[in-house]
């Protein structure tokens, strides 16, 4: 059981770092401005560099937050709907199945941009359904859902990869998406992901006693009057939103879904009351952290956020699939 006062301290530790990420973020590149300029920039006088800044990384850092937020509370319902510790929208297909059906709007059909999150959401929607159903053997084997996610979520990213090569590939915009690229993300990105991300967050947090109850054995939620299968459906459509959005503005990112939960647990504990908030803003900082880094560690050159994510998050992938053996009878 994690105190109050150790909840606290990472909810404050955690935001302190996330600004002075975010500072640091502002001024990775070959463009710099001082806080003091960046504010009398914002606020009091026109400055060339300060716009510069603001049109360019102010969109890429906020977005990178948000699809990090997104992503982390997605990863967190999902392991909490399936009762899987492993599952994550990259590793079931999900991402897949929403960056598909993104990357063919974006390419076949520019005058419904305004509406890709919504069809990506689909896209997500039907990847998770063919998964949950395929892996349903009376039961969900949590061996079954992985294997046949990264089945399905293969298949979609093959086939996402052979309609960029044969034509959509020449749109930059599609390149971004099939690559996930945040660069040159724009205020009208921000605003769609902002609003999108927002419901799905709130419908999360309305989520969190369901989740809960689903920790808990089938029969035992059941007496407790809760309607399981109603309960892990609307759950998991909550998750799929989340993780299609983030996928619509930013592309795939792999893993971000699995590592951040399973760091909030242990700093904030196991109620969805704090592990979804939490879990949020710590995703936020791991996705802005990862962007950075690939910003930095190349210069002049960048290493996208999601390649970044995915050099981590496989061993850790691997050391959490070790340490669940029991779960898997191995």
């Amino acid at each position: 059981m994690v105190s109050t006062a150790r909840r606290i301290a990472a909810f404050l530790v955690t935001a302190a770092a996330l600004f002075a990420l975010a500072l640091l973020a502002v001024n990775t590149g070959s463009l710099q401005v001082s806080p003091e300029q960046l504010f009398n920039g914002l606020f009091v006088a026109f400055d060339e560099d300060v716009s510069v800044v603001y049109d360019l990384r102010f969109p890429r850092i906020i977005i990178a937050l948000v699809g990090g937020a997104a992503m982390a509370v997605s990863g967190v319902l999902l392991q909490a709907a399936i009762r899987n510790p492993l599952a994550d929208p990259g590793i079931i297909g999900i991402n897949a199945g929403a960056s598909l059906v993104a990357v063919v709007v974006t390419a076949l059909f520019p005058a419904w941009l305004a509406f890709t999150p919504a069809l990506a959401f689909a896209g997500g929607m039907a990847a998770f359904l063919i998964v949950y159903s395929l892996s349903w053997k009376g039961g969900l084997s949590p061996l079954r859902v992985i294997l046949i996610g990264v089945a399905v979520g293969t298949m979609f990213s093959g086939l996402m990869a052979a309609f960029s090569s044969t034509g959509g590939g020449v749109s930059s915009s599609v390149a971004s998406l099939v690559d996930a690229n945040i660069t040159m993300k724009t205020w009208a990105d921000v605003q769609t992901i902002a609003v999108y991300t927002a419901a799905g967050l709130i419908l999360a947090l309305l989520c969190a006693r369901r989740c809960d109850m689903l920790a808990l054995e089938d029969k035992t939620a059941r007496a407790l009057g809760v309607e399981v299968s109603a309960s892990r459906f609307a759950v998991s459509a909550v998750a799929v939103l989340l993780a299609s959005v983030a996928t619509a503005i930013i592309g795939p990112i792999s893993f971000l879904g699995l590592i951040v939960p399973h760091m909030a647990r242990i700093l904030v504990g196991t109620s969805h009351r704090a592990l979804i908030p939490y879990a949020a803003l710590l995703g936020a900082l791991v996705l802005l952290a990862a962007d950075t880094v690939g910003r930095a560690i190349a210069a002049p050159y960048e290493i996208s956020a999601a390649v970044i994510m995915a050099v981590v998050g496989g061993p850790v992938f691997i050391v959490l699939l070790r340490g669940a053996r029991a779960t898997y009878g191995e």
